[in-house]
């Protein structure tokens, strides 16, 4: 596993999500994976399934975001295998993988030993998956009006970035 950064800052996102139920898999998956503190456990790196050529993507994410749940959705109809756990510290996640606060969205995804926060476009996971480069992960900053899972009448222009253990940032592409 890549060794992050611990770099840390305050999560403060307002976000207005609408309020979306998960299944009972997901709710016992959540509560099996995060424990009593809601923290999750030791975070394994996705893989690929020997079962599917689908890369396999988990997804930390608040229970109660909708435009998360909607961005699982978007990723399983995109060919990832997805496991999302809800867990009230998605703030530890980012921690963990070093996602610095000017980086930071509403989820965080882990696919092998890629970060992917918030919506990024699965055009450009795959991209990633394939071309291998050497960084920590992609990243979409905040929520923009457009991004897969937050789907709107407005289609704002936004950056999908590269980002490095270091907290160097590039962009990667342009929405």
């Amino acid at each position: 596993m890549m060794k992050r950064s611990t770099k840390t800052g305050i999560f403060s996102l307002l976000v207005l999500c609408s309020v979306a139920a998960c299944t009972k898999e997901e709710a016992q998956s959540a509560s099996t994976d995060a424990g009593s503190s809601g923290a999750p456990s030791a975070v394994a790196p996705a893989s690929v399934s020997s079962v599917s050529s689908a890369p396999s993507v988990i997804v930390y994410k608040d229970p109660n975001c909708g435009c998360c749940s909607k961005w699982v959705e978007y990723m399983k109809n995109n060919g990832f295998n997805v496991t999302a756990i809800d867990t009230s510290d998605v703030a530890g996640v980012k921690a963990k993988y070093g996602i610095g606060p000017e980086l930071q969205s509403c989820h965080t995804a882990i696919i092998g030993d890629y970060a992917v926060e918030g919506h990024v476009n699965a055009e450009e996971i795959h991209r990633m998956l394939k071309e291998k480069p050497a960084i920590a992960g992609l990243a979409v900053p905040g929520m923009p009006t457009g991004s897969p899972g937050m789907e709107g009448a407005i289609r704002e222009k936004y950056d999908i970035l590269t980002f490095d253990r270091a907290g160097k940032t590039t962009v990667y592409a342009q929405r």
